[in-house]
C-alpha cells in the first residue's frame, strides 16, 4: 500500500509538471512573457485587466513584437510564421535526438511494451531513470513541436518508470516479478488518471487493457495509486481553472431517442476510421522497418514536423496542439458566442481542414519519439461529430415540423448539441482504434460528468467495435505487439485445442534435453555448454542417465556466476569444478565453485498428459515464461511461452517458422 501510493503521488506530481511544461512550451511559438518568461501566455496575462477576448495582454509578446518588426500586416505574418515553424522544428530536432541518442526505449506510447512486460516477458532496462526523464522531456517537445500525437498515452509509461524507481527500494519487491506486476497494474491505472482525469476509468484501463492477471487485491491497490494520482494532479492545478484535462467539458442538456442513428453513423465511421488506420499504421510502420527511413529516423522527424507546421499556421485551431482543438470542438455555441467556431458559414472550412490536420502526420512521425494515439484518434472523431451534429442542429433549424423533431424539441429551447455529437464521436474513433470498450465508457463519462449520456455512448462505442473487428481483430497494440514479435498471449482469446504437453514440449520425443548434472561440472565446462547450446536456461539433474529433476538455472545468471568467480576468487581457473549444492568434495590446488543459491528448486512442472488448456491458463495466470514437463521425477522437455504462440499459429494455418521474436 505505501508503494501504489507513493506511485500515485509520484505520477500525479510528474504529470502535473509534464503539463505545465507543455503549456509553456507551446506558447514559446508565438511569443513570451518578458517579465517572467517561465510563465505560459494564460498565467502571464492572469491578473492583466486588459486582456482581451483571445487571451492577448499588453504583458504578452508576439515574436514581432520582441524584435521590432515594423507593424505591417505582411511582415508580422510572415515573421510570425517563419519563428512558428523554426521552433516547432527546433523541438522535433530534439526530441527526436535525445531519444535517439540516450533512451531509444522513450519512443512510440510504452503501452504495447507494458502489456507485454505485465504477460511475463522482460525488456530490460524499460523502466529506467533515464527513460523516465528524457520520456518525459521529449514528450513535452514533440506535443508543443505541433505533431499531431498525444502525451496520454506515454503519461502510462512514466507512472511505471515511477512505480520501477520505487520497488527498486525494497528488496522484496524487486526480486518478486509477481509483486513487481502488481505495482506496474497499479501504476498503469495512475497513468490513465493523470492522463484523463478519471481515476475508475484508470484502474478499468489497467483491467481490460493492459493487466494479464488482475485479482481483487490488484484491482484495490490500483484504485488506491489512481486515487492518489488524481488528488495530487487536482492540487497541482496545471491549467489553473481546477480541470484535471484541459478539454474537461459538462453538458446539461439531455439528448433525445431519434440521435441514436446518427450516434450509430458516428459508430460506424468510428470503427472504420480505426480499422483502416490499424492497417495503414502496421503497413507504414513495416515498411520504414524495411526501408532507408530506418536509417533517418530524426530527419524524418524534422521533415514531418517541418510539413505540419507550414499548413498548421494557416489555421487558427491547427496552430494550437491538439489538445486545444479538442477542447474548442467540444464547446456549446449559444446566441451570443461570436467565436469563429460558432460562425456557421466558415465553420466547415475550419473542421475539414483541422481534421486533414490530424490525419496527416500521424503515421509517420510516431515511433520516432514519445506518441500517444489517444488524442490524434479524439480529434478525428471530435472533428467528424462537430461536423455530424452542425448538420443534424441546421436541419432542425429550417424543418422544425418534421414528426420527430416534433415529439422531442421544445420550442425555445436547446434540441441538438454539436459539442455532444463531438465528443461521442471521439469515443468512436478512439474505441475504433484501440478495441476499448468498458473503461472507455468510464472514461468519456468522468470527462464529462453527464450521467444521461452513457446510454448513446454504448451504443456508439459498441458499434465501433463491432465494425473495426470486422476490418482488423485486436486493437493498435495488439497490432505492434505482433508487429515486434513479443511472446504476448492474449489472456481475452479463446483457444479450442485437444492436444497434450508431450505434443508441445521441446525438445519432442526420441530427442535429448540438454540439461546439467548437479556435481562433475567444470568451469570450462559449463562456458563450453553455454556457447553450444545458447538456451534461457538448464535443468539441474543427478545425472544424464536418469534425469532426476532437482532444479533449474537460467543462463543469465550461470554466465555471470562463473565469470564473477574467474575475476574476483583466487585460485579458480576454468579446471576448478563447479557444483550446485552444499556438498563439496575436495579438489588440489583448484578453489571450487559453489552456485546453489541461483538454482531454482521449485520450477513450475506438468506431466506429459497435461492438457493444452490447462498449459495455457498456466501461461497466462502466472505469467511464466516456461514450464519444465516431467514423468515419474524424470524432466523429458520444457515449453515456452513462444512454443505456445508457434503451436497456436500452426495450427491455425500460419507459418510458424515466419513468427519472430525479439
Amino acid at each position: 500500500w505505501l508503494i501504489v501510493s507513493g506511485v500515485g503521488i509520484m505520477a500525479g506530481l510528474w504529470a502535473g509538471l509534464i503539463d505545465i511544461g507543455t503549456e509553456w512550451m507551446t506558447d514559446l511559438r508565438s511569443g513570451i512573457c518578458p517579465q517572467q518568461f517561465w510563465l505560459n501566455k494564460k498565467a502571464c496575462c492572469w491578473s492583466s485587466n486588459q486582456t482581451t477576448a483571445l487571451g492577448d495582454c499588453p504583458e504578452w509578446l508576439n515574436w514581432s513584437q520582441v524584435f521590432g518588426i515594423v507593424p505591417t500586416s505582411s511582415s508580422i505574418f510572415a515573421f510570425e510564421y517563419f519563428v512558428y515553424v523554426f521552433v516547432s522544428v527546433i523541438f522535433g530536432y530534439f526530441a527526436a535526438i535525445l531519444v535517439r541518442e540516450l533512451a531509444p526505449y522513450a519512443c512510440g506510447s510504452g503501452i504495447p511494451e507494458i502489456k507485454t512486460i505485465l504477460s511475463g516477458f522482460v525488456i530490460r532496462s524499460y523502466f529506467g531513470k533515464w527513460v523516465l526523464l528524457i520520456k518525459s522531456l521529449t514528450m513535452m517537445m514533440a506535443v508543443s513541436a505541433g505533431l499531431s500525437l498525444g502525451k496520454e498515452g506515454p503519461l502510462v509509461h512514466v507512472a511505471c518508470c515511477c512505480g520501477n524507481l520505487l520497488f527498486r527500494l525494497f528488496p522484496k519487491y524487486h526480486r518478486n516479478e509477481a509483486k513487481k506486476r502488481e505495482i506496474l497494474s497499479a501504476a498503469a491505472a495512475a497513468g490513465v488518471s493523470v492522463a484523463f482525469g478519471a481515476p475508475i476509468g484508470g484502474v478499468l484501463f489497467s483491467l481490460e487493457e493492459v493487466s494479464y492477471y488482475f485479482p481483487l487485491k490488484t484491482m484495490l491497490r490500483s484504485f488506491f495509486s489512481a486515487l492518489m494520482a488524481a488528488i495530487v494532479l487536482s492540487y497541482v492545478n496545471p491549467y489553473g481553472n481546477g480541470h484535471l484535462v484541459k478539454f474537461e467539458v459538462s453538458y446539461d442538456n439531455t439528448w433525445h431517442l431519434f440521435e441514436l442513428i446518427p450516434f450509430i453513423l458516428l459508430g460506424i465511421f468510428g470503427g472504420l476510421y480505426g480499422g483502416l488506420f490499424i492497417k495503414c499504421n502496421i503497413m507504414w510502420s513495416n515498411f520504414r522497418r524495411k526501408s532507408a527511413l530506418s536509417r533517418f529516423p530524426v530527419t524524418e522527424v524534422v521533415v514531418v514536423t517541418l510539413c505540419t507546421a507550414l499548413l498548421s499556421f494557416l489555421n487558427p485551431y491547427t496552430r494550437e496542439n491538439t489538445s486545444q482543438l479538442i477542447q474548442h470542438l467540444f464547446q456549446q455555441c449559444d446566441q451570443s458566442d461570436s467565436t469563429p467556431l460558432c460562425n456557421y458559414i466558415n465553420n466547415g472550412s475550419y473542421v475539414i481542414n483541422a481534421n486533414d490536420r490530424v490525419n496527416f502526420p500521424t503515421l509517420p512521425a510516431g515511433p520516432q519519439v514519445p506518441a500517444g494515439l489517444f488524442i490524434p484518434s479524439m480529434a478525428v472523431g471530435a472533428c467528424f461529430g462537430r461536423i455530424l451534429g452542425v448538420a443534424m442542429e441546421q436541419w432542425y433549424y429550417y424543418n422544425p415540423d418534421i414528426f420527430f423533431f416534433k415529439l422531442a424539441c421544445q420550442p425555445g429551447r436547446v434540441c441538438i448539441q454539436p459539442g455532444l455529437y463531438s465528443m461521442v464521436g471521439a469515443a468512436a474513433t478512439l474505441g475504433g482504434v484501440t478495441k476499448m470498450t468498458i473503461s472507455l465508457v468510464v472514461i468519456i463519462f468522468e470527462l464529462t460528468g453527464g450521467l444521461q449520456y452513457i446510454v448513446p455512448i454504448m451504443f456508439t462505442i459498441m458499434t465501433s467495435k463491432w465494425v473495426g473487428d470486422a476490418i482488423v481483430k485486436g486493437g493498435i497494440y495488439d497490432g505492434h505487439i505482433r508487429l515486434n514479435g513479443y511472446p504476448f498471449l492474449d489472456s481475452k482469446g479463446e483457444v479450442e485445442f485437444t492436444t497434450i504437453a508431450s505434443e508441445i514440449m521441446q525438445p519432442r520425443k526420441r530427442n535429448t534435453l540438454v540439461s546439467i548434472n548437479y556435481d562433475g561440472n567444470t568451469v570450462g565446462s559449463l562456458f563450453d555448454l553455454i556457447e553450444d547450446c545458447p538456451y534461457q536456461g538448464y535443468p539441474i539433474v543427478y545425472s544424464n542417465e536418469s534425469q532426476q529433476l532437482i532444479g533449474f538455472v537460467t543462463r543469465k545468471d550461470l554466465k555471470y556466476r562463473l565469470e564473477f568467480a574467474l575475476r574476483t576468487i583466487s585460485n579458480v581457473s576454468l579446471e576448478s569444478k563447479v557444483f550446485f549444492s552444499n556438498k563439496i568434495s575436495g579438489q588440489h590446488g583448484l578453489s571450487p565453485v559453489q552456485l546453489e543459491d541461483i538454482v531454482d528448486l521449485t520450477p513450475l512442472q506438468i506431466t506429459l498428459e497435461t492438457s493444452f488448456d490447462t498449459v495455457l491458463d498456466i501461461f497466462r495466470m502466472l505469467g511464466t515464461q516456461k514450464i519444465l514437463v516431467v514423468h515419474k521425477g524424470r524432466v523429458m522437455g520444457i515449453i515456452t511461452k513462444k512454443d505456445i504462440l508457434r503451436y497456436i499459429a500452426a495450427s491455425t494455418d500460419q507459418d510458424p517458422g515466419a513468427i519472430q521474436f525479439h
